[in-house]
């Protein structure tokens, strides 16, 4: 009986109308639209570090004309809590928030205007060093989040401009 319900479950999916996002792999229109855009340049550390991320997730572009430009705004903060009763903090926060436009470059319009961010939570500990070395691991790994939705972000609105045409 189980395995009979196993299989009306799975003969059924098709008709739910999902379908997967990079159907086609590189070579599929979304992936196309993703390797067509440009990441202008982001100023600081996060911004390097964001750039780069981006660069790796969008793909090989240069293949031809860049057909839309890839405009990010960070917001990089710490914010220390937890304090102790000598006033010296025990925690601190980290959080990157990223304002990003997509434009498209014949038209000069921006057709995507969202935000994308995370945060950490940081130990404070007595060594100074693994401080610094704990918040430059939580930069990292915001940049990641933020790169991943960000690209995400951007292949659902190629997806969604795709099926339009």
């Amino acid at each position: 009986m189980r395995c009979r319900a196993l299989i009306a479950a799975f003969l059924l999916l098709p008709g739910c109308g999902l379908q997967p996002l990079y159907g086609g792999g590189s070579g599929s229109p979304v992936a196309a639209t993703l390797r067509s855009v440009e990441v202008a340049p982001i100023p600081g550390q996060s911004g390097w570090l964001i750039r780069n991320k981006l660069v790796d997730r969008l793909g090989e572009s240069g293949a031809g004309a860049a057909q839309y430009r890839l405009d990010v705004t960070l917001d990089d903060n710490i914010t220390s809590f937890g304090l102790r009763s000598d006033r010296a903090a025990t925690q601190e926060r980290r959080t990157l928030r990223a304002r990003y436009q997509l434009v498209s470059l014949p038209t000069g319009t921006v057709v995507l205007d969202a935000t994308a961010g995370s945060d950490a939570g940081i130990d404070i500990v007595s060594s100074e060093y693994a401080t610094v070395a704990a918040e430059q691991t939580a930069l990292e790994n915001l940049s990641d989040i933020v790169a991943d939705q960000i690209v995400t972000r951007l292949a659902l609105y190629a997806r969604r401009t795709q099926a339009a045409k």
